[in-house]
């Protein structure tokens, strides 16, 4: 696209002609606009494309193009723009483009002389023209000359007018004499010609016109032909003829001489030809060059050289004819952001290829064939051109100089371009021109480094500013690429552990190594270089820290303690010990032994762990002390102490003990006691520790009314209820202490209290007492039997005629319904008879049980360990006992079912096994002592009934075969057997002994 704008001239600076983005659609963003060609008229800016003129002022008539112009032609001002893509950094584009300046009026017109002088015969005829020399303006068109005027005296008015006549676009003044003259009157005259252009404002001018009044001449000369026109080739030598024009006067003598002038002729056609005046002849003056001029147009005047010469004008036309003169102009220069110094440019090794590193322009000054041009680049380089624009003519070409491969400032630094020209003419001429262009080193290599990877050992306790090691990189870069500063990469823990020469790579350590600290140290070295921007090479760097025994074996604890429980077999682990030294090999490998012992403790080396060669009693020894000792493999060796106690932990391998009461003891308590008294307390110990010896008290047994409660912490013991008649009598609390262990350790008491208002028959409370010590735990015995008797007599002889009205109002409603029914129903009831109930017979034994009851001697298979769970739903049971008035003696009697059941404590065992004396004496009372026996059982004068947890702590031997029942059913005479218990008459009994007899 070929770009024209158009702009007056002579414009203020800063004036904006045009807009290429604006105007041509050309890019506005990213890209970079530069005037190549239309300095110093011209300026464009850089970003936008936009022309505007400078300081110095655009003049039409100065400007070279526009000075050889023909009238009417317009004149051009050449430029070029190159626009570069500053993103995609492609080859710039060139735009050619042209301003037409347009013509201003900036120039007056004027005569070529102040006085013009005019020589007219007297015998003009009126009517006679006469040329006036014209007045030139530099302006053209319409701002060029437009008119002229006359002013004449008084005495020339009438004489003399003025004609304008247009002549080949030129206005030519002429002088037309209006009246006749003489020069014997007035010789001459003196008037005053004005000339005026078409410009607004208009300019103007004006001369002296000065008329010499002369002698007549009658012909003019004149001309062969109106028009000569002639070729002459350049370069053509002085003298060398043109050709001649000739004109005849058909006057005689000195009117009929004619001289030859040159005629409104510019200064470089009087320059470069010369006309002989008398001749006619056009020769050659001056050097003729096509190049400055390829025509000259110039006017020939002939005058006669009579009195009143006469004359007459010729247009003469001569035409350059083209010489291959010329060699080929090779114009080198910058294109874009490649600026050109010197004949050297200087370009990025990075560019991509195709880019451009010049703009060429070839032209020649001839004409035709001798102007066309060829033009290639000579050599093996990575360059050639690219035509730049389609616009150009053959005789003026513009190339790209480009790259066709990258560029590699490693490879070729420097090249030197030469570019050769050949015309077409005959001979050809040719020319060269050449650029160097140096490649300019791009930072494209970073430093590498001989090794990427490099390990070292370094000893622990070094002395600061030691060197470690020496790093270097090279780079193959140049100039600043090429320096390279090292520096260092570390973590932050080792940050200002480690320096590096940033010149010379060596590192050295700033601080005291301890490799118990830190056993290896791994860090980036970096070598960068000082390009812009700078590349980067990295090395690892591994410095492992030798190690030196300079640590004592170091125990995790200063002092251990371990706890063990009592118990423990002989060479158990009571204990493990850690012992650890920050040195590494043979500095850390530890030996441990024991001091201070006497064989009572070993200690295995490889796991650290403490034996023991005894076996441990708390309640005999409660702590051991000794004290170990490591000592590490180092030379020499170091060593290290650490004391420890091994605390023996209580076993729950004791049960409580009862300390008060005893189990044969009583209290007595009045019936107006007040609720909420303590009436009694219950003391034990335990001499195991801990939750071993902490004790909770509670009643399991004997406290059916809840007449009583115990305290579980303090084993106070308080009345609960207000004490009512069928209260009265003895009670029996079954107290059970148990301790805090896994498993649980218990102790049983009985606490007997006795409820009268006295004491008198104190022989019946010791028999009652001793009974309860031999009745079993899950029986209660509280308060007065009879009383609970006779209510329930009175409550069965209620219910006894109760059903006897009951079943009377049946029969008589079944006699009336079912008469034949009668004696039946009659035969199976007899009305009023009472039934005899004892509640308290037990039931009848199967057959197994009777023989296996008989086998006295053999052993009964030892019932399973109760759960604690059964013991105490054992104890809870109550089994009734019935305090019956005999009827031979007043010995109060006590009913007891032979049967009892699994788990019952075992009484007989138990005293058979703590007291002094026989457990059971079986004497003879009668002749018939194969069915009655008399038992004597001696009880403890201290309560030492104590609960292990073992199975023959319930259930005696005598009573295992046979079960109880808490509340038997109604049996007859046979199947009931009673056990009745009084004091025995003989033989005499110490205190606690007890009478009973059996019955089959």
């Amino acid at each position: 696209t070929r770009v024209v704008y158009k702009v007056q001239e002579e414009q203020p600076p800063n004036t904006l002609i045009g807009s290429l983005a604006s105007d041509y659609g050309f890019p506005d963003v990213g890209h970079l606009y530069k005037l190549e060609v239309g300095a110093p008229y011209l300026r464009v800016d850089g970003k936008t494309g936009d022309i505007y003129t400078t300081e110095t002022s655009i003049d039409r008539e100065s400007l070279r193009d526009c000075q050889h112009t023909l009238p009417g032609q317009p004149c051009f001002l050449e430029f070029e723009v190159s626009i570069t893509d500053l993103i995609l950094s492609n080859s710039p584009r060139l735009l050619e483009g042209q301003i037409e300046v347009l013509d201003i009026n900036d120039n007056t017109p004027n005569f070529a002389s102040p006085v013009l002088t005019l020589s007219i015969p007297e015998n003009t005829n009126i009517g006679t023209l006469f040329p006036i020399p014209l007045a030139m303006d530099r302006d053209s068109g319409p701002n060029g000359v437009a008119s002229y005027e006359l002013t004449a005296g008084p005495e020339a008015q009438e004489l003399f007018g003025l004609q304008v006549a247009e002549d080949q676009d030129e206005k030519q003044p002429q002088l037309i004499v209006m009246g006749n003259l003489d020069r014997e009157q007035w010789d001459s005259y003196d008037l005053t010609i004005k000339v005026q252009d078409g410009g607004n404002p208009p300019r103007a001018s004006s001369a002296l016109l000065r008329i010499t009044i002369l002698d007549v001449n009658d012909n003019a000369p004149k001309f062969e032909k109106a028009l000569y026109e002639a070729e002459l080739s350049e370069n053509s030598p002085v003298g060398h003829s043109v050709l001649q024009v000739k004109a005849n006067d058909s006057d005689q003598g000195a009117n009929a001489e004619i001289d030859y002038s040159f005629h409104q002729a510019s200064d470089m056609v009087r320059r470069l030809l010369r006309l002989d005046r008398t001749t006619g002849l056009i020769t050659v003056q001056g050097p003729i060059d096509r190049e400055d001029i390829n025509i000259l147009k110039f006017s020939v005047m002939a005058k006669d050289k009579g009195a009143n010469p006469k004359s007459a004008r010729t247009q003469v036309v001569v035409t350059i004819k083209d010489m291959n003169d010329n060699a080929p102009s090779i114009e080198i220069r910058g294109i874009g952001l490649v600026t050109h110094q010197d004949g050297m440019a200087n370009i990025s090794e990075d560019v991509p290829v195709e880019t451009a590193v010049a703009l060429v322009q070839v032209s020649d000054r001839d004409e035709g064939e001798n102007a066309v041009v060829t033009c290639v680049v000579a050599g093996d380089v990575p360059f050639q051109l690219r035509q730049a624009s389609e616009t150009g003519s053959d005789s003026k070409k513009k190339y790209f100089l480009q790259t066709t491969t990258p560029l590699d400032y490693e490879s070729v630094k420097e090249y030197t371009i030469e570019i050769v020209a050949v015309d077409s003419g005959n001979p050809p001429l040719s020319s060269t021109n050449s650029l160097k262009v140096q490649v300019v080193d791009v930072n494209d290599n970073a430093p590498v480094f001989s090794q990427s990877f490099t390990e070292v050992a370094f000893p622990e306790n070094n002395e600061p500013d030691d060197l470690v090691m020496e790093v270097s990189a090279s780079d193959a870069d140049s100039g600043s690429n090429a320096k390279l500063v090292y520096s260092l990469v570390t973590d932050p823990s080792s940050k200002g552990s480690f320096t590096i020469d940033p010149d010379s790579g060596e590192i050295r350590v700033k601080a005291v190594l301890d490799r118990e600290q830190r056993e290896r140290y791994e860090f980036l070295v970096v070598a960068a270089d000082k390009g812009s921007p700078s590349l980067k090479g990295t090395a690892s760097v591994a410095i492992n820290v030798m190690d030196r025994n300079d640590n004592d074996p170091k125990f995790m604890l200063s002092g251990y303690n371990f706890s063990v429980m009592e118990n423990m077999p002989p060479l158990s682990p009571v204990g493990m010990v850690t012992v650890i030294d920050a040195d590494k090999g043979e500095n850390a490998r530890i030996q441990l032994s024991v001091e201070q012992d006497n064989g009572d403790f070993v200690i295995q080396n490889g796991t650290g762990t403490i034996l023991s060669s005894i076996s441990f009693d708390r309640e005999q020894q409660s702590t051991y002390t000794f004290r170990l000792k490591a000592v590490d493999g180092g030379d020499p060796p170091r060593s290290a102490y650490v004391g420890v106690t091994i605390n023996v932990l209580d076993e729950n391998d004791n049960a409580p003990f009862i300390t008060s009461p005893s189990n044969a003891t009583y209290k007595h308590i009045l019936p107006h006691t007040s609720p909420g008294q303590q009436v009694s307390k219950v003391k034990a110990e335990d001499i195991d520790s801990g939750v071993n010896a902490e004790l909770t008290y509670s009643i399991t047994g004997g406290n059916p009314f809840e007449l009583f409660q115990i305290s579980p912490h303090s084993g106070d013991i308080t009345l609960e209820k207000e004490i009512l008649r069928k209260h009265h009598g003895l009670h029996r609390l079954v107290v059970r202490v148990n301790d805090k262990g896994k498993p649980s350790r218990h102790g049983t008491a009985l606490v007997h209290f006795y409820v009268n208002e006295t004491l008198a028959n104190r022989t019946l409370l010791d028999t009652l007492v001793g009974h309860s010590l031999d009745t079993p735990l899950d029986i209660d015995i509280a308060g007065d039997p009879e009383y609970e008797r006779s209510k329930q007599r009175s409550n069965i002889l209620f219910g006894v005629i109760a059903g006897i009205v009951a079943v009377t109002l049946v029969i008589v409603l079944v006699i009336l319904v079912r008469y034949c029914r009668q004696r039946e129903a009659k035969s199976g009831y007899q009305a009023g008879k009472k039934e005899t109930k004892d509640l308290y017979a037990p039931k009848q034994a199967s057959k197994s049980s009777k023989s296996k009851s008989k086998v006295k001697k053999s052993k009964s298979p030892k019932p399973p360990k109760p759960t604690e769970d059964e013991e105490e739903t054992g104890l809870q049971k109550s089994l009734k006992f019935n305090l019956m008035n005999d009827s031979v003696s007043d010995s109060p009697r006590i009913h007891l079912p032979l049967n009892y059941p699994p788990g019952s404590p075992d009484l007989g065992r138990h005293y058979r096994s703590n007291s002094p004396l026989p457990s059971i004496q079986l004497q003879p009372q009668s002749p018939s002592a194969s069915k009655k026996h008399q038992v004597v059982q001696d009880l403890p004068a201290t309560n030492t009934f104590v609960g292990t947890g073992d199975s023959n702590s319930t259930g005696s031997e005598q009573y295992s075969d046979y079960s109880y029942r808490t509340n038997p059913q109604k049996y007859t005479n046979k199947q009931v057997g009673e056990l009745i218990l009084r004091p025995a008459a003989a033989p005499p009994l110490h205190q606690g002994a007890i009478w009973t007899e059996v019955w089959e």
